[in-house]
């Protein structure tokens, strides 16, 4: 009964007023600071400054043509596999608290990770040849 008490006790709104206060703090920050550079910062529209910039290089053609899917499919995946990789971390931090069971469990994680790597392997989504 008591603990129970104790936990209605320790979440009430109150608790959550540092949170509430650090959300609007960073929000009022990001407005007076853009709200600062735009009204004090510098105000020169040349034509140079308004023409499209892509990294010094003159832009050529048109800017809607087909481009290949395949850069973009190798960039997903390897964000897909990195963001796998990084749960790694938490068992080689506690291996030894984890024991047998977390190492199944790690062996089950890798499994799933090779198969996810063979169905892509098989469906050909690294090959670079049509």
């Amino acid at each position: 009964m008591n603990l129970l008490l104790l936990a209605v006790e320790q979440n009430t709104p109150y608790n959550y007023f540092p949170i509430a206060l650090q959300l609007i703090v960073a929000i009022g920050f990001v407005i007076v600071m853009m709200g600062a550079t735009h009204l004090l910062g510098p105000k020169r529209r040349t034509s140079d400054k308004l023409i499209n910039f892509e990294s010094g290089i003159p832009s050529v053609g048109n800017a809607r043509q087909p481009m290949g899917i395949k850069y973009f499919l190798v960039a997903i995946l390897f964000v897909l596999f990195d963001v796998e990789v990084i749960f790694f971390y938490p068992y080689a931090v506690n291996f030894r608290f984890l024991g047998q069971d977390g190492f199944m469990e790690v062996v089950l994680f890798v499994a799933f990770f090779f198969c996810g790597f063979i169905y892509i392997v098989k469906k050909g989504a690294l090959d670079w040849e049509d």
